[in-house]
């Protein structure tokens, strides 16, 4: 058990909002969740208020219980690790391997390996967690931050909605674009027969804004290598936009036809190739580059082979 002890120096400012200034590496809601919990004392009594006024004087004592070991085994899964500090954690994502335990994925997760990774992971709100503030589908490979504290899980999330942490991808998709770029801003949501699918579905029908900018890098006959930017992280939203203008992702299962190519693929031909986030406590900027998987370069030297083109 951690205390924290204060001594309140102007008053005005309700309760919740004084500690969360005073205490930068809990966030909000889990300071209101340790009011609540009783393990905030106001001159000596126990304080379940949030909105109380402190006032100037006012002892405050705080107790942060140990965190609490999440109910999941760690599984010693090897990891490709591209950055790694107290706060932060950035791997390249292999095909197949599920971000986040669900139905159907209770174990073999990648955070099943990050637990084994991070024995000691101080966690978030209270638990043993990593913090998983973006996800990649299970085939897609790539960069992936995880925040091992709540520091960084609050920074890292605050980036994502103000859109200065950059993902960048590659994908390989049917066809050749008419033009060398472009931008691709069509809400998403869930698609509304198939629920396992995901679709271009207007704001007033549940549909929420969803951004991708796009760049030819390749063309390779009837296949192009494109670059894509995210602003906006919508499940499936660079796998829904691309089938949506005509150019699905080669390999994909869900919005493609399942055209073959002639290369074994284990999912869709999508890595997150490059991430860029500023460091949480440094303020510097990381930058990290995913080497593609094997299928991946494949796949492109076969089409290369195919079309006669050189790298």
């Amino acid at each position: 058990m951690n205390e924290i002890n204060l001594e309140v120096k102007q008053e005005g400012d309700r309760l919740d909002r004084y500690l969360s200034e005073e205490l930068p590496n809990l966030s909000r809601s889990r300071i209101q969740q340790l009011i609540e919990q009783g393990h905030v004392q106001l001159n000596g009594k126990v304080c379940t208020s949030k909105k109380i006024a402190v006032k100037a004087g006012d002892r405050i004592s705080l107790e942060i219980p140990e965190a609490q070991p999440l109910e999941l085994e760690p599984e010693d899964i090897p990891l490709d690790i591209l950055y790694e500090d107290d706060q932060l954690l950035i791997l390249n994502k292999p095909a197949g391997l599920v971000v986040h335990p669900a139905p159907g994925h209770q174990d073999g997760t990648l955070v099943n390996a990050i637990l084994a990774h991070c024995p000691n992971l101080p966690g978030i709100g209270g638990v043993q967690r990593p913090g998983i503030v973006h996800r990649l589908d299970k085939d897609t490979t790539g960069a992936i931050a995880i925040a091992k504290t709540e520091l960084a899980h609050q920074h890292l999330q605050a980036q994502l909605k103000a859109k200065t942490a950059r993902r960048e991808y590659l994908g390989v998709v049917f066809g050749s674009p008419k033009t060398e770029s472009g931008t691709i801003d069509l809400p998403i949501g869930r698609h509304p027969i198939d629920r396992k699918k995901m679709a271009v579905v207007p704001v007033e029908q549940g549909g929420r804004s969803a951004v991708t900018h796009w760049k030819v890098k390749e063309r390779l006959g009837n296949y192009t290598l494109m670059h894509f930017q995210l602003e906006t992280g919508r499940t499936h939203q660079i796998r829904v936009h691309s089938a949506h203008i005509g150019h699905p992702i080669v390999g994909d299962p869900v919005y493609s036809s399942n055209r073959s190519v002639g290369v074994n693929l284990p999912g869709q031909a999508l890595h997150a190739w490059r991430l860029r986030v500023q460091h949480p406590v440094s303020g510097e900027w990381i930058e990290v580059t995913a080497p593609p998987p094997q299928t991946f370069t494949t796949l492109l030297e076969v089409l290369r082979r195919r079309f006669a083109i050189s790298p």
